[in-house]
């Protein structure tokens, strides 16, 4: 395990979570790393990445309210989820960007209910 996401848990609609990812690696060495979600029946899909210039991207269900952020220093990545709503429900994980398969860690639970 590469990246091991953590800080998931299960919150009501509107709360907010930090989600952590400890990096095994030196996270330098990954230009782009991002957080992706799964949820039951579909495949795992992107939420926001991010270079090591700290350059953004999210998708558009996370935009305005995810905020992923990096610490080169640390070998950590952040996400920070505010407003959340039942749709971000789901297993989020840390990986590079493209995916590199070794990377994938257990990821973290995230429930959000209503």
């Amino acid at each position: 395990v590469q990246l091991q996401a953590s800080g998931g848990g299960l919150v009501q609609v509107g709360g907010s979570l930090r989600l952590s990812c400890a990096a095994h690696i030196n996270i330098n060495s990954i230009n782009t790393i991002g957080w992706y979600r799964q949820v039951p029946g579909k495949q795992r899909e992107l939420v926001a990445s991010i270079t090591s210039g700290g350059t953004t991207n999210y998708a558009d269900t996370a935009k305005g309210r995810f905020t992923i952020s990096r610490d080169n220093a640390k070998n950590t990545m952040y996400l920070q989820m505010n407003s959340l709503e039942p749709e971000d429900t789901g297993g989020y994980y840390c990986n590079a960007y493209p995916p590199v398969r070794n990377y994938w860690g257990l990821g973290t639970l995230v429930t959000v209910s209503s």
